[in-house]
């Protein structure tokens, strides 16, 4: 069952467990419960919030992230369960033991996609696509020439226009990123515990201070999801993070993605790519399974128009 993602925006909040439930409460009044095993994430963003360790406790053994944020809805910190997958064991040791180039070619799989399907998400919004495909079939093992950067650079300004700069601290729709990411990076860090991956050991990011490398890896393809719905957002002019809007970037998870195996919601794409990837390192498969080379406009105009 594909679960929920609980978002605690709203300040002064108090987070309890009660007889299998999540329960919002301020004060003495309870403000609303949900059941553990329907909950896929919870975002925290607000001030002065409290919480019972019990039901830290409850959301690790069912490996539901934690997820904090700043301000900006940039996470800043995350729950990580110790209990998950009984192969977790044999799983971590064979990622400790991954050969670089091997790490590279998954890394270039990677890459691919995300730029074939940035190409996609323009091709939606009826701007070009030519720089971003030729720039995929220029991808090599491990990126060294760092196309996904120079892809970065042109996307953007293709699909928010010239004067958009990706920036983490900016409003508007910089901050609606943050949050859609936030989401994202909630789900793909539970899908990789559930897989028995560590999230630290990542295929290319190694900013040290960062406990989520490999989290931030394997969302790569699927962040262009998030801007698709947040440039129409934009154009409906919605610039403002609250909790309808929240809802619309959140929703981008349960959206029908086409895949080679057939049409799957995207929580669960992103749980079949982590369990590629430990399948990968245990010498069962050569391919990831990552999100369909070519998405259908079609589909993309779908999730567009689903506002």
């Amino acid at each position: 069952m594909i679960g929920r993602i609980v978002d605690i925006s709203q300040d002064k909040r108090h987070l309890s467990l009660e007889r299998g439930f999540f329960v919002v409460s301020s004060g003495r009044d309870e403000l609303g419960r949900v059941p553990l095993d329907d909950i896929a994430a919870v975002i925290v963003s607000g001030h002065g919030i409290t919480h019972s360790s019990n039901l830290l406790a409850a959301l690790a053994e069912r490996g539901v992230p934690f997820v904090l944020c700043a301000s900006n809805h940039h996470p800043v910190g995350m729950l990580w369960s110790t209990a998950g997958n009984y192969r977790q064991s044999g799983r971590m040791d064979a990622q400790l033991a991954a050969p670089k180039p091997l790490q590279k070619r998954l890394w270039q799989q990677v890459v691919k996609s995300k730029l074939r399907m940035q190409a996609s998400v323009l091709e939606c919004v009826g701007a070009p696509t030519a720089p971003l495909l030729r720039l995929a079939d220029k991808v090599r093992s491990g990126d060294p020439d760092n196309i996904e950067a120079q892809g970065a650079r042109a996307y953007w300004q293709l699909l928010f226009g010239s004067d958009f700069r990706r920036d983490r601290e900016a409003p508007g729709a910089n901050a609606l990123l943050n949050y859609g990411y936030a989401v994202l990076r909630a789900a793909t860090a539970r899908a990789i515990m559930a897989a028995g991956l560590h999230p630290g050991l990542g295929l290319h990011h190694q900013n040290a201070l960062n406990p989520m490398r490999l989290v931030d890896d394997l969302m790569e393809p699927y962040r262009p999801l998030i801007d698709l719905r947040v440039h129409g957002m934009s154009v409906e002019g919605i610039e403002v993070l609250e909790p309808a809007n929240k809802k619309m970037l959140a929703d981008v998870l349960y959206h029908d993605l086409p895949s080679p195996v057939g049409v799957t919601p995207v929580m669960a794409s992103i749980h079949r790519l982590a369990v590629s990837l430990a399948q990968t390192y245990e010498g069962d498969q050569k391919q990831l399974d990552l999100p369909c080379v070519a998405i259908e406009p079609l589909w993309l105009q779908d999730l567009a128009r689903s506002l």
